[in-house]
């Protein structure tokens, strides 16, 4: 995936994860789905250009992807079929790993989207969730459609994928985390050590 896009999809994966607030006692609808990504990317953009330094920057990357995220299931897809495999304490650790792999790796690439701006066009149910579409508008590079996936299957609304000009993240990182799987031979605790290093 180019560079350009692979920062850009870790400034969607914060506005993503603090899309996932929960609202008391009310169903997801494509009202709600859009107002939460508009409310969200505010947020993200207080972050962005709050001029902290970037480690402090990747910290709250990862607390907020820890909270408000599917990170189960984030994490699950992006290990495949080990994932099912694996033991739970094993899980545990390769989960954590992956949490704040995620977090140090698109939390890098924070500084380039300063002055940058997202705008929410529409939202409409796809299958058993909704799809959130929007217009990024970057410096200097021509605008991207992205398409954000919230669901509330687990109870609360939460960002679980983010699809970026037919860029899907979750296959990305399948990608991407496989690899690192296969040169470890297979060792999910191999795995885990590199995702602890990573990013």
């Amino acid at each position: 995936m180019p560079s350009d896009r692979r920062g850009f999809l870790g400034l969607l994966a914060s506005a993503g994860v603090l899309a996932a607030m929960p609202r008391l006692a009310l169903a997801l609808d494509a009202g709600g789905a859009r107002t939460l990504i508009d409310r969200s990317l505010g947020e993200v953009y207080q972050v962005i250009n709050s001029g902290q330094p970037g480690p402090q920057m990747y910290q709250q990357f990862e607390a907020i992807f820890a909270r408000y995220a599917d990170v189960d299931v984030i994490a699950r897809s992006a290990l495949g079929p080990a994932a099912r495999q694996a033991g739970a304490a094993e899980f545990a650790a390769y989960r954590q790993a992956f949490q704040g792999y995620i977090g140090r790796k698109y939390g890098k690439r924070f500084r380039e989207f300063i002055g940058s701006r997202i705008e929410v066009t529409g939202a409409r149910p796809l299958k058993s969730f909704y799809a959130v579409t929007s217009v990024a508008y970057l410096n200097g590079r021509a605008p991207m459609e992205v398409e954000w996936h919230v669901s509330d299957r687990s109870g609360r609304d939460l960002y679980f994928n983010i699809i970026i000009e037919g860029v899907n993240m979750l296959a990305s990182e399948r990608a991407e985390i496989g690899a690192m799987l296969a040169r470890r031979q297979g060792s999910l605790p191999g795995l885990t050590a590199d995702l602890q290093q990573a990013g």
